[in-house]
């Protein structure tokens, strides 16, 4: 069975062309439920450079889907069996204002989009930049 994967290294995701956040904004809830943007946001900003975008898309999926401690291996073998929309599609990029950098080894972080920090990804040269996904055609 093939496996997909959606890490980037190397490289710094920026906010979309069409992102409406002039700033890094916290996601809100709705209603009691966490949404997507909120769990991937608690689990990155919390954990700076500890998850890879496969381990944060996977957490969302597992949560949304009240998986147990012993559904998760053979869930994230099925659910990266085919390809995975990546952070370049997050909530967090296209409409919360945060950009996403991927070190070396995969792992990420979020930085806002009027940080120097983001600035200064979106200077560097040895570094791949990529834009998210634009939330209209």
């Amino acid at each position: 069975m093939k496996v997909h994967t959606t890490n980037y290294e190397n490289t710094f995701i920026e906010v979309a062309d069409d992102c409406p956040a002039s700033g890094g904004e916290i996601p809100p809830m709705k209603g009691d439920a966490k949404t997507v943007a909120c769990i991937q946001y608690e689990m990155i900003s919390k954990n700076p450079y500890k998850f890879s975008s496969d381990d944060v898309l996977f957490k969302v999926f597992a949560e949304r889907k009240d998986l147990t401690e012993s559904e998760l291996e053979e869930a994230r073998k099925q659910f990266f069996s085919k390809g995975q929309a990546c952070m370049r599609c997050s909530p967090l990029t296209k409409r919360y204002g945060w950009g996403v950098h991927n070190d070396q080894d995969g792992k990420i972080a979020l930085y806002a989009c009027d940080s120097p920090e983001y600035q200064n990804f979106t200077e560097q040269s040895d570094l791949k930049t990529v834009m998210a996904m634009k939330s209209s055609r």
